[in-house]
């Protein structure tokens, strides 16, 4: 706002903010038509709840991190204000993500759209899911298991990775599909093309199967009922000030989940300022 900049707040958040002066509360169609950039304040749930919010209309996202981990958010909150000086005069470069597109036959899905993974899971602690998969229309085999984690690159070192399913490049496009304590049928991660047509029925022996897409619930499938999962590319734009420090912040994450790194290299990821302290 000080850059005369207008400022827009959701009017669904007003409660959660003290609405300071010179910043303007809008419906959520109106917020969406006339944004060219965003700002979401929390981790990385808030930040994919954003990106969602314009996936109709995909503009630049800046990720400040209130949370704890975060692997998407990049800016802490002592770097807000250099932050909002690059992203008004320009200075910044934009990643693109994929996510994947869900339809349940017509049901009425809370949510549609997940960037990091969609898990089909049982809705009470007895009982497995069991589930059909086709690819493309061709039947591939079945799950009986807890769960199914159908995760995108970005998504994959979450509860993908936490069931034993690969770390995905960002850049391979593909999408991973990994059980959760398996108890008959495919029992190991497969990996998919971003072309990929992904089917999944809930078979007759099946208990009902609870859909959460990013993690919030999105839904329910019966026996015989179906969902199909397709990535949509470049649905969303993240906002990145510096891929090499953003890299290497990831790269310190996925150690502390136990990816290997030898003692020196990790060393290498600590500023040389701060290396002295160690």
């Amino acid at each position: 706002a000080a850059r005369g900049m207008p400022v827009r707040l959701l009017a669904r958040e007003i409660d959660r903010h003290r609405v300071p002066a010179g910043v303007s509360v809008v419906p959520d169609a109106r917020f969406v038509a006339e944004l060219d950039g965003l700002v979401t304040l929390g981790g990385d749930g808030t930040m994919l709840g954003g990106m969602r919010l314009v996936i109709d209309r995909p503009v630049p996202v800046l990720g400040v991190n209130h949370g704890n981990l975060g692997f998407l958010v990049e800016v802490a909150p002592d770097q807000l204000p250099s932050a909002l000086k690059r992203l008004a005069s320009g200075d910044f470069c934009i990643e693109q993500y994929a996510c994947l597109e869900v339809d349940a036959g017509g049901a009425d899905l809370a949510i549609r759209f997940g960037f990091n993974d969609v898990v089909l899971g049982r809705s009470g602690r007895s009982g497995a899911v069991s589930l059909d998969l086709s690819v493309n229309d061709l039947h591939y085999g079945y799950y009986r298991a807890d769960a199914v984690v159908v995760s995108t690159p970005v998504g994959s070192t979450a509860y993908n990775y936490a069931a034993g399913g690969p770390v995905l490049s960002p850049s391979s496009g593909a999408v991973v599909i990994t059980p959760v304590a398996p108890l008959s049928g495919i029992s190991r991660p497969v990996v998919l093309g971003a072309e990929d047509r992904v089917c999944f029925a809930a078979a007759e022996d099946s208990t009902p199967v609870a859909i959460d897409v990013d993690g919030i619930s999105a839904g329910e499938l019966g026996r015989g009922d179906r969902l199909t999962a397709t990535v949509r590319p470049e649905a969303g734009q993240v906002v990145r000030l510096s891929r090499g420090e953003y890299a290497k912040r990831s790269r310190v994450k996925l150690s502390l989940l136990d990816l290997p790194l030898r003692p020196d290299q990790l060393l290498e990821l600590i500023p040389p300022e701060l290396r002295r302290n160690v």
